[in-house]
């Protein structure tokens, strides 16, 4: 077994965090922040904007099961990387889609993807998405770890997580979890 890392930022972590969690592969998530300046932030100061951070999860996973590729490609199916520092109704940089990658292969494997579903035209509009090196990763607090899964009737999970989750079950029912 070789279990890496992976941290991604597509937008509410609650989401990125219901799809990819489900994996095979997948051996932990964690919700969390990165890629800002404030020390130990808090959701609070993650909501304010100017703390600098992204809304992470992030990912240990066993690579001879699920390669770091599969986990990316899935990821840019989980959120839309087109729209700056937004998804949906949620707006403000810490919602940015971003890849924080561990390595120099992880930034290559973040970049190649990025270039290949821009030259197959995947997307209507160009992708956005920022591949970052990972820095400092502070876990949420408590009632963010694994959101969807204890509160799958809140109405946000009902209205924009179950739909996603829908969406990528249809797409990578192989790959996932029974």
């Amino acid at each position: 077994m070789t279990k890496e890392l992976a941290t991604l930022a597509g937008g509410c972590f609650w989401c990125v965090e219901a799809v990819l969690a489900r994996v095979i592969g997948v051996e932990a998530s964690v919700s969390g922040y990165m890629g800002g300046e404030t020390e130990n932030p808090t959701y609070k100061d993650i909501c304010t904007g100017r703390s600098g951070h992204a809304e992470v999860i992030q990912i240990t996973f066993d690579s001879t099961v699920v390669s770091y590729r599969e986990l990316v490609q899935m990821f840019f199916t989980a959120h839309d990387p087109t729209t700056l520092n937004r998804q949906g109704a949620d707006v403000g940089t810490q919602y940015r889609s971003a890849i924080f990658y561990h390595s120099d292969a992880q930034r290559e494997v973040a970049e190649l993807v990025i270039s290949e579903l821009t030259a197959e035209g995947i997307f209507p509009n160009p992708i956005v998405t920022e591949v970052t090196a990972a820095s400092t990763f502070y876990p949420a607090e408590a009632y963010h770890q694994d959101y969807y899964t204890q509160n799958p009737n809140q109405g946000y999970c009902r209205v924009v997580i179950a739909p996603k989750l829908q969406k990528f079950k249809a797409q990578f029912a192989d790959k996932l979890r029974a």
